[in-house]
Order: C-alpha cells, then sequence, then structure tokens
C-alpha cells in the first residue's frame, strides 16, 4: 500500500486492490479509522508479512465490516483476522486453507462467511456459535461431515455445501428453521450413501452414567470428581421417542431417508442408544422405529415446506 495513504484519505470508507499482485498489506492500513470495505482480491498475499502487525488492536479493528481476501494464497485463516469482531463480512474464498480454526467463533457479528474453494476437510464444531450467521458458503471443499453444532445456527438463511464428500446429513440440519437454500449437489449423499454403520459396546463408565441419568440417581458436585460431574453433563437423548435412554460416547449410526419437497430423498444421520432401538426383530422395538421415523418423516416435511430451495443436481 502507498505511503501515507491515511494522510491523503484520514476518512477513507472503501478501499479495493483487489488484482494489484499485492504480496503484502502495510502499517499504513493501520491508521485508517473509518475503512469500513477492504477489498483485496486476487492477489498473492498469505506469505509472512502478508498482514501487518498489530491488526487486531489497530481502530480498523472496530471500524472494518466487510474483508475480502478471496483468491489469494492464504494456507490458514490468519489469527488477526479473529481479532476483528465487528467483522460482519468475510471471504477467503479460492485460497489454500487445509482447515477453520476454532476460534473463528470469537467473529460474533459475523453475517456472510464465504469458504468456498478451497480445501478443508473438517468443520469444527465452534462454527455453530455465531448467532448472527446468515449465509454460510463452504461449497468446493473436501468436507465429509457436518456437526450437529450447525443447528444451532438459529439465523441461517442459505448453506452452500456442493463439490464436497458428504454422504449423508446430521439430523439436527432440520433445526435451521430459518434455512430456505441448501445446496448439495456434487457430493456423494446424491447417488450413494453410507451403508457400514458399526456400534462399539459402552464401556463401564458409560453404563454407569446411563444408569444414573435414566434412573434419575441424584448427586451433587460434591459428591463425584469434577471430571465425572463434567461427564455427566454429557449425556445425549436418544431420539427414539419410545425410548427415553442417554448414551455418551456408544451409539448406534443410523440413516433414515426423508423426502424433501416430495422429490428428494436425503440421507440423514441418526444417534440411538442401542440396538434395540433400531433392531426390527423384537414387537416393541419395531413400533419404537416405525414411530421414530414416523417423526422423522414429520419433522422433514416441516423442513421441507421451509425450504425455498433444495439443490441437489
Amino acid at each position: 500500500l502507498p505511503a501515507g495513504l491515511s494522510q491523503w484519505f484520514p476518512a477513507l470508507e472503501v478501499l479495493d486492490v483487489s488484482g494489484t499482485g499485492l504480496t503484502e498489506m502495510g502499517t499504513e492500513l493501520l491508521s485508517l479509522p473509518c475503512l469500513h470495505t477492504l477489498l483485496a482480491k486476487n492477489n498473492r498475499l498469505g506469505g509472512p508479512g502478508s498482514l501487518p502487525k498489530g491488526l487486531g488492536q489497530a481502530p480498523l479493528a472496530r471500524s472494518l465490516r466487510v474483508l475480502n481476501l478471496s483468491g489469494n494464497r492464504f494456507s490458514e485463516v490468519p489469527p488477526a483476522l479473529l481479532q476483528l469482531r465487528g467483522l460482519r463480512s468475510l471471504s477467503l474464498g479460492g485460497n489454500r486453507l487445509h482447515g477453520i480454526p476454532p476460534d473463528i467463533q470469537e467473529l460474533q457479528s459475523l453475517e456472510f462467511l464465504y469458504l468456498g474453494g478451497n480445501f478443508i476437510t473438517a468443520i469444527p464444531p465452534e462454527l455453530g456459535n455465531l448467532p448472527s450467521l446468515r449465509y454460510l458458503v463452504l461449497c468446493d471443499n473436501k468436507i465429509q461431515s457436518i456437526p450437529p453444532q450447525l443447528a444451532q445456527l438459529h439465523s441461517l438463511r442459505s448453506l452452500s455445501l456442493h463439490n464436497n464428500l458428504l454422504t449423508y446429513l446430521p439430523r439436527e440440519i432440520l433445526n435451521l428453521v430459518h434455512l430456505d437454500e441448501l445446496s448439495l449437489r456434487g457430493n456423494p449423499l446424491v447417488v450413494r450413501f453410507v451403508r457400514d454403520l458399526t456400534y462399539n459396546p459402552p464401556s463401564l463408565q458409560e453404563l454407569a452414567g446411563r444408569t444414573i441419568k435414566t434412573r434419575n440417581v441424584p448427586y451433587t458436585p460434591s459428591d463425584l470428581p469434577e471430571s465425572l460431574v463434567r461427564y455427566l453433563s454429557l449425556a445425549s437423548n436418544c431420539p427414539n421417542p419410545k425410548c427415553g435412554g442417554v448414551y455418551f460416547d456408544s451409539c448406534v449410526r443410523q440413516i433414515k431417508f426423508v423426502d424433501f419437497c416430495g422429490k428428494y430423498r436425503l440421507p440423514l444421520m441418526h444417534y440411538l442408544c442401542s440396538p434395540e432401538c433400531s433392531s426390527p426383530f423384537s414387537s416393541a422395538s419395531q413400533s419404537s422405529t416405525s414411530q421414530s421415523e414416523s417423526d422423522s418423516e414429520d419433522e422433514a416435511s416441516v423442513a421441507a415446506h421451509r425450504m425455498q430451495k433444495v439443490l441437489l443436481g
């Protein structure tokens, strides 16, 4: 960036340096207290020193609302960007990212996040802690699964996941009540599904924890070590409405196929507490399973009614 930029344009609000071959942005950037939009697409940023030191402490950290660094050479999300707490839009598409840092949750004002066209293989659960996020673009990556915590993105309206390696979706995706566009084309779930589902027997600790939870055995933090109290707080309820059981680490993964818009059958992943909850051989479990499937279909029909677009092809 040219020296003296802040002296020439002290009230500068929008700066576009896209396609200029930049390899670094200098300290002049830190002296622009009114800057709210910075566009630096299609450059050569990404090496050491690409961003000025002290970025998170500069006035810019409070004023900047839109940052677009797509089409550069970043191999990781620069930690300094996670200190720009006023950001509402962050674009890092077409870089060389292999992951998303858990500290992405620090950007509490974020409404638009574009990370398409990278090499991302996993999504951290912490991404679900962005209360204002409305548009999430993760297309053209190598993502194999979606954490159920994304269902906490209650403001989400558009979720782009096309051209990844997804074979199923978490059942919790149905809880995204404001979602009206879900893009899934170019994923294996369109043409094939997970069928090899395994179940590891519960440990003695888990069996004891299940007993405490299902029988409502009273306890206080002074009765148990802190680690066990924390463990007991992590119990997940079995989604089978006829069961009432819980699980911690050992559960049965089960695919449910549900209709969307009367046309698409999507595989949603359920986690049941034991094989008996999904076994078709006993009359009790069979009725429970049919009830669970019925509930899933009802949930799916409601979700399909909400969604305006489910893009598979």
